[in-house]
């Protein structure tokens, strides 16, 4: 089946903005090559970490290659655009791995077994994490960090309130009844200018409700998104949404950051958000405001306590692959290879916790000099690992869901504001997923 990323106009408007970026290759001057790598628009000091750890080292190790990372908001149609002229970057970032698929197949993105069997990938890189970048049995991302929906909740307000930190959905509902009796929000978070974060609540509700296994087939064709398993994960988000359990009645108007400021601020117990938000709890939770030993991460709870406990709904927080038009796939794969190494891992999360927990079996980040959200991060990651090594996990949409899917159920929110009912709207999930099933636009889905 023939896939189009672009118009015709499109197109030349990618010639245009992307004439100086040939797919690698360009005289860098000084007689070294540049290696392009194209990030989304971390802050100041966040590329400058970036810059530290690994464009300053890579390129002082020899004297062939120069590095150029460029760090844009918009990457990902960026990406799309220069990918569709043949032009871009030599390493391809993606915002997860369910863009993938057409891509590889449409002949964008070079094939990395080779580079797999190089450098043992396979065997080091956690099963889901590594599925979620193979197509047609041919490896074509390897994810940068493993990620997951859990449970952000402050110590110093389930004092406040009385109660421990909840590892039963009983023991969650209790907290937030009380919390809302005391005046705070139940929970915190929200998606604000930024629709795509309700990914996070579908995939955190399918997971702790429907389970890995029930997820396992309707992902792979077994089941049918109708079926009442799924369903009943969608309604009971709805009924969150509706009673103010998730975001507190302020969904809507709410980011991620100035929900972590609300938690910081001991308006509610709990943020129930990606572990990447550790990136945005440091502005709230630091030394200076005295409470950066409040914050904690967990599990959020099953509402089947049939179910495998704890369960962790995986994702990762983004993809590298190689630009097929690359000039100099041999050094973009070693660039990816050195970004996924545990001491790498280590030197980014002692600076930036919440984005470089690097795929692998063993990682171990309390190897480092880890010191208070680091630390608190890494922890957290050591208890994730086990549990995926285990195949106590669910998916998430961004990740192993096809992108109609994937977008379908981003617009979860019609459900939950009463727009339309749960049955129509898994009837259009199911009709998408076949459609994407049919034509092969499923990504490898592991078994739990």
């Amino acid at each position: 089946m023939k896939r189009k990323f672009i118009n015709v106009a499109a197109v030349m408007a990618a010639a245009s903005l992307l004439a100086a970026c040939s797919g690698g290759g360009a005289d860098a001057g000084g007689g070294k090559e540049d290696i392009e790598l194209w990030f989304w628009g971390a802050s100041p000091a966040q590329r400058q970490i970036f810059e530290d750890s690994l464009v300053k080292p890579y390129n002082e190790s020899q004297d062939k290659y120069r590095l150029v990372a460029t760090f844009n908001e918009k990457v990902d149609s960026n990406i799309q655009t220069a990918l569709a002229a043949n032009k871009g970057p030599d390493i391809v970032y993606g915002s997860g791995p369910a863009f993938v698929a057409p891509y590889a197949r449409s002949g964008k993105l070079a094939d990395m077994t080779p580079y797999a069997e190089q450098y043992g990938w396979e065997d080091k890189i956690l099963k889901p994490i590594y599925d979620s970048g193979v197509v047609d049995g041919k490896l074509y991302a390897v994810a940068n960090s493993i990620n997951t929906i859990g449970m952000f909740y402050n110590k110093a307000v389930l004092d406040q309130l009385g109660v421990g930190v909840p590892s039963t959905m009983a023991e969650l509902e209790d907290a937030m009844a009380k919390a809302e009796a005391a005046g705070l929000y139940p929970s915190v978070t929200g998606n604000k200018g930024w629709q795509p974060v309700n990914e996070n609540y579908s995939s955190m509700f399918l997971t702790h409700f429907a389970g890995p296994d029930a997820m396992y087939k309707v992902l792979t064709g077994a089941a049918k998104w109708t079926d009442p398993v799924y369903e009943q994960a969608v309604q009971k988000s709805a009924e969150w949404y509706q009673s103010g359990k998730l975001g507190g009645g302020q969904y809507l108007n709410l980011t991620f950051s100035e929900s972590m400021s609300l938690l910081a601020q001991e308006k509610s117990p709990f943020f129930f958000g990606p572990t990447l938000a550790f990136q945005f709890a440091g502005e709230y939770f630091n030394d200076e405001a005295g409470n950066v030993d409040d914050l904690g991460f967990t599990a959020f709870p099953n509402f089947d306590e049939s179910l495998p406990a704890p369960l962790y709904t995986i994702s990762t927080t983004a993809s590298f692959s190689i630009n097929e038009n690359s000039k100099n796939k041999d050094e973009a794969a070693k660039i990816i290879d050195q970004m996924i190494q545990e001491d790498f891992g280590i030197s980014m999360t002692e600076q930036w916790p919440g984005y470089w927990a690097v795929p692998l079996k063993d990682l171990d980040l309390t190897k480092g000099n880890m010191t208070g959200l680091s630390a608190t991060y890494s922890e957290a990651v050591s208890e994730i690992i086990p549990a995926i090594n285990d195949g106590r996990f669910g998916y998430f949409a961004g990740t192993f869901f096809p992108p109609k899917t994937k977008k379908h159920l981003i617009d979860i929110e019609s459900v939950w504001l009463g727009q339309t009912d749960v049955k129509p709207f898994m009837a259009e999930t199911e009709k998408l997923f076949e459609e994407e099933l049919a034509d092969g636009d499923v990504p490898e889905i592991p078994k739990p």
